[in-house]
């Protein structure tokens, strides 16, 4: 950044510098407050980031008005200089996000790579024999009945789906990522296939299978897994998804063999989920979630997720729901997940716990060392595994 800008000329150290940095500020604060206008992010972005954009606004400042008196290492470090600043800003959003925990894996997913331990649908379904890992194959689920437009998703199948050709009636638990999100984040981010198998190490091989679904229907999409204008995404997870899994999978059925569960806005969904749709999810795993599906107010909410129908905000409020008792939670349970730097988050779930256990609904919070990022995900789904896999009854979970 220094080649970029300094100047021998005394003039401009004096003259443009202060112009081209105030400039630079300027734009950096008016670019803040259109993402925070317009660009429906909910999350505190980083100091650092703003920072890294200021940079570069400094370094293309520099070149329009240095352009007359500019020697040539000056213009060469300009557009070096600029890009470096946004990979740098990049990277700060990706630290405080935790988005990606490196290179390689940033590079792998940005390609489309497979994902570790893939294998095609066909491969797996005539594959059978004793395994030492499970696998994870890419699936297109007809959007029947929904007709929700998602990408491919994923499912995991533990070592003991693969023994014999006789597959075990396993729990199937829906993995569902953030707002910012792709059906493979829990795998390359979220270590779910790291933590699940081994979960199934210690236990004969078996452990829940896990889908990784697509609740959004793109990255910057955000449906918070309700049915409204950006598609049917909750007649997805709750019909499409549990169809297909049974039948090709041959899994368990019926609530008491379902769970959600789920980070940041995903863990919004899993509570929602087996708050709306006690007959299909018995058990949910909310890490990190809110107090229901939203957008910001209430009437932003009703006005961009429903549509504008109040009745569907209504009819998916999970405290509404459970003030309304509308389910039977008789055989439901829940666990909050939250990190213990997140103030609002631990109020939520709180709240949120007081409500359930009122309706019926057996939950109970947990608050570790953590705060809003795909680490904490990693770790809240590693440390509610076990209780997943009691509660559903997984075979060889005890206690």
């Amino acid at each position: 950044m220094g080649a970029a800008a300094v100047r021998v000329s005394p003039f401009w150290l004096r003259r443009r510098l202060p112009w081209v940095a105030g400039g630079a500020l300027l734009g950096t604060g008016l670019i803040a407050i259109l993402v925070a206008l317009f660009g429906d992010v909910q999350d505190e972005l980083p100091v650092g980031l703003w920072f890294w954009v200021f940079c570069a606004l400094l370094a293309v400042g520099t070149m329009a008005f240095g352009l007359q008196h500019a020697r040539w290492w000056n213009m060469a470090a300009v557009p070096v200089a600029a890009a470096l600043a946004l990979v740098c800003g990049a990277n700060s959003l990706n630290a405080a996000t935790g988005y990606y925990p490196s290179v390689d894996v940033a590079l792998a997913d940005l390609a489309g790579a497979p994902v570790p331990q893939q294998m095609s649908l066909d491969q797996a379904l005539v594959t059978v024999g004793k395994a030492t890992e499970g696998r994870v194959v890419a699936v297109d689920i007809p959007a029947v009945p929904s007709g929700f437009q998602h990408r491919e998703e994923m499912v995991y199948l533990p070592p003991a789906w693969f023994k014999s050709k006789v597959r075990p009636q396993l729990p199937v638990v829906e993995m569902i990522g953030g707002q910012y999100m792709a059906p493979s984040n829990w795998i390359r981010v979220g270590n779910a296939v790291q933590t699940a198998d081994a979960y199934a190490a210690a236990h004969d091989g078996y452990a829940p299978v896990l889908v990784f679904v697509d609740a959004t229907g793109g990255f910057n999409a955000d449906t918070e897994c309700v049915n409204g204008p950006a598609g049917k995404a909750q007649d997805h997870l709750v019909k499409d998804i549990p169809q297909y899994v049974v039948k090709t999978f041959g899994t368990a059925s019926g609530p008491h063999a379902w769970a959600a569960a789920g980070w940041s806005m995903g863990g919004t969904c899993a509570l929602d989920l087996a708050v709306v749709h006690p007959d299909v999810f018995g058990h949910f795993v909310d890490m990190a979630g809110d107090l229901g599906p939203n957008t910001g107010s209430k009437q932003n909410t009703i006005s961009q997720l429903y549509g504008g129908d109040a009745a569907a905000w209504a009819a998916n409020d999970p405290l509404t729901v459970l003030r309304g008792k509308h389910g039977d939670y008789s055989a439901s349970s829940g666990l909050f997940m939250v990190g213990d730097t997140e103030a609002g988050h631990i109020a939520n779930a709180k709240e949120l716990d007081r409500a359930t256990n009122a309706a019926g609904l057996k939950t109970r919070v947990e608050i570790h060392p953590g705060k809003h990022d795909w680490q904490f995900g990693a770790f809240a789904f590693k440390q509610s595994l076990p209780w997943l896999a009691r509660e559903l009854a997984l075979p060889g979970a005890t206690g």
